[in-house]
């Protein structure tokens, strides 16, 4: 009896996702709008994720090409309680762009990439499908700019979505900082508008948990005139751990001083080529007056730190060919190779400027680094990213502005691994590795150390993950999702509940 039972139950269950996929093939079929479903020889490359961690089955992808398009897609899964997900570049770390599980409705933006420029306002507006290098070259052709990431095959509506770091957002703020209107789609298919004039508390609710309230189509940003002079620069040292941990609280306590807003960088740690070594880097973007602007900046911590052992400046000394050195020489995502994938985990501390990192857990970390790195079977690195010090432009803004809720943040630490060949399957102790790696900083701080993570690098694993990405403004996100969302189209892992 248990068994016919159980045979029942799955053939109930196939028999009403046959149903299900028919009825969306059909209503997709009479708008025009093309799409994949299962069963289809593009599918598997279709529903092939960023991260090979992870392995999902949608319920079909979509590929809309007008907003109106987005609407009659969201509509039709709402109709058949589907959950809906939006994916721009198809970057997520977790695969949220295929909705983190089995059977999303999948809404494809590669189709929607327009961008048209308004000069008597420098605003932009740029649909959610295009990718920040054509965003970067398109802009350039008009003297203009963002603060944008620096990997050209990013979609811009994901990385505004949840904040959008780039080397000049010390001096230009965020990406989403930049928007001032978002065109959306919400659960029900109603096309809406968001900004501080119309629908504010959606607009401040989409500035760093869009993709929990609706699909975002385009956005109007303000961008800035390029700067008259810009140049990637990096500095490496080899380093025994000890010193590795010194430099970075030498790093950490010039970022703090009176260091301009043109001046973007991360510390960038690697293996060091044998155990109890790691390699220590200062890389980052000035978009300043010169060169010797540059130097001129670095002095104070240069002189308390040892020779490098390399010092690399590139480009021509202009705004885009600083853009092209960053994102690996080609900035038109038309013409250079396919992207890849890899099979990789990562993490994030964003760490508190008002009570920066000791020295006891600078070297707990970076001994784990020179040790316990040196071992690992997985190919790792991390960056610790910029956010505050001097004159940044980020912490300037007020905290409940936007629903991105860290704005004291000294730097956002980024601690990733991968597989050597890129495949799966990923191993156990890479998971182990990286948690210990945290652990060996939070571990060292006092009880109540206020550090956060960043929602972009989302982590699969994370305890506490509402506070550590949303902190305060979690329960106000959390209401708004009930009033915006109360079926739950819009559900995936890390999203707001």
């Amino acid at each position: 009896m248990a068994c016919t039972c159980a045979a029942g139950l799955i053939l109930a269950f196939f028999t009403s996702l046959a149903f299900c996929q028919s009825t969306l093939e059909h209503g997709l079929n009479d708008a025009g709008i093309t799409a994949i479903f299962p069963g289809n020889s593009a599918y598997k490359n279709a529903s092939r994720p960023f991260n090979l961690r992870f392995d999902f089955s949608p319920a079909a992808v979509v590929y809309p090409s007008t907003v109106r398009e987005v609407s009659t897609i969201v509509h039709l899964g709402y109709s058949e309680k589907l959950r809906v997900v939006a994916r721009a570049g198809g970057h997520s770390y977790i695969a949220n762009g295929l909705g983190g599980e089995n059977g999303t409705l999948v809404i494809d933006l590669s189709n929607m990439t327009a961008l048209k420029y308004d000069a008597s306002s420098g605003i932009a507006t740029i649909e959610s499908g295009a990718r920040l290098g054509d965003v970067a070259l398109a802009l350039n052709d008009v003297g203009r700019g963002l603060p944008h990431g620096s990997c050209p095959y990013v979609g811009i509506g994901g990385h505004a979505a949840g904040g959008g770091f780039g080397f000049p957002s010390r001096m230009w703020g965020l990406i989403l900082d930049r928007i001032v209107s978002m065109t959306v789609v919400l659960a029900d298919g109603t096309i809406t508008s968001a900004s501080n004039d119309a629908n504010p508390d959606l607009f401040w609710a989409l500035r760093g948990a869009a993709s929990s309230f609706g699909i975002i189509t385009s956005m109007e940003m303000a961008t800035s005139p390029i700067p008259s002079y810009a140049v990637i620069f990096s500095y490496n040292w080899q380093m025994k751990y000890e010193s590795a941990a010194t430099s970075f609280i030498k790093f950490q306590a010039f970022a703090m001083t009176d260091i301009p807003a043109e001046f973007g960088a991360e510390v960038v740690l690697t293996s060091g080529g044998e155990a109890g070594n790691v390699t220590f880097a200062i890389t980052g973007g000035f978009f300043g007056e010169s060169e010797t602007a540059l130097n001129n900046t670095l002095v104070p911590f240069l002189a308390v730190m040892p020779s490098p052992t390399n010092v690399r400046y590139t480009g021509n000394g202009t705004w885009i060919s600083a853009l092209q050195d960053l994102g690996g020489g080609v900035l038109d995502t038309h013409t250079a190779g396919p992207d890849g994938t890899n099979t990789f985990y990562a993490k994030s501390l964003m760490t508190p400027q008002d009570d920066p990192i000791t020295y006891e857990a600078s070297e707990a970390f970076m001994k784990s680094l020179a040790y316990d790195g040196y071992a690992s079977d997985t190919n790792w690195f991390v960056q610790a990213e910029l956010y505050g010090g001097g004159n940044s432009a980020i912490n300037a803004v007020p905290v409940d502005s936007t629903s991105f809720a860290t704005r004291s943040a000294l730097f956002t630490i980024q601690v990733y691994t991968a597989t050597y060949n890129n495949a799966p399957p990923f191993p156990d102790d890479g998971f182990t590795f990286l948690d210990y790696l945290v652990s060996n900083i939070t571990a060292a701080m006092h009880t109540g150390w206020d550090y956060g993570a960043y929602v972009n690098y989302p982590d699969d694993r994370l305890r506490d993950w509402q506070y550590l990405y949303y902190k305060s403004h979690y329960p106000r996100l959390k209401a708004m999702k009930a009033q915006y969302d109360p079926t739950g189209v819009f559900v995936f892992p890390i999203g707001i509940e």
